[in-house]
């Protein structure tokens, strides 16, 4: 019995074993990054109160240029740093405070508008109007390939 598989076959083989170390290695990886995102969640849970928040201002831009205390900039990563944050700025009783917002709930939130927020530290993890309805984006709808072309 003879088994000639060719330098093609071997090739493949060694493609294939390196593809599922990679496969596993990322599963791995993914479980941990799982694990410390809910400790994460459950500890901004724990941390969490509701606050009465008057929205001055909202806009995405760098953390460095949002005017955070230097206890809170020192612990956040350089690459976290780097990259744009929806910031809410925010009068809270005499206060003017600037925080960092949840995604989905920084399009939802106007400018001089009040609401009802639940604040864990700076980061804002959900919100509510006082006042009216609650705002909602409209979604554009992409327009295909040929519809552009008119």
């Amino acid at each position: 019995m003879n088994l000639a598989i060719g330098t093609a076959g071997t090739i493949a083989i060694v493609l294939l074993v390196i593809m599922l170390i990679a496969l596993a290695v990322l599963v791995i990886v993914g479980k941990k990054a799982q694990k410390r995102q809910e400790e994460n969640e459950k500890a901004i849970a724990e941390a969490a109160q509701d606050m009465k928040l008057y929205i001055i201002d909202k806009k995405k831009g760098k953390i460095t240029d949002a005017n955070l205390p230097k206890g809170i900039m020192e612990s956040i990563p350089k690459m976290a740093k780097l990259s744009k944050m929806p910031l809410v700025k925010a009068k809270v009783g005499p206060k003017i405070v600037t925080f960092i917002c949840d995604a989905k709930v920084f399009e939802t939130l106007l400018p001089k508008q009040e609401v009802m927020a639940t604040i864990s530290g700076l980061y804002i993890t959900k919100a509510r109007r006082l006042k009216g309805p609650v705002y909602q984006k409209e979604e554009k709808k992409k327009k295909g390939l040929f519809g552009r072309k008119k």
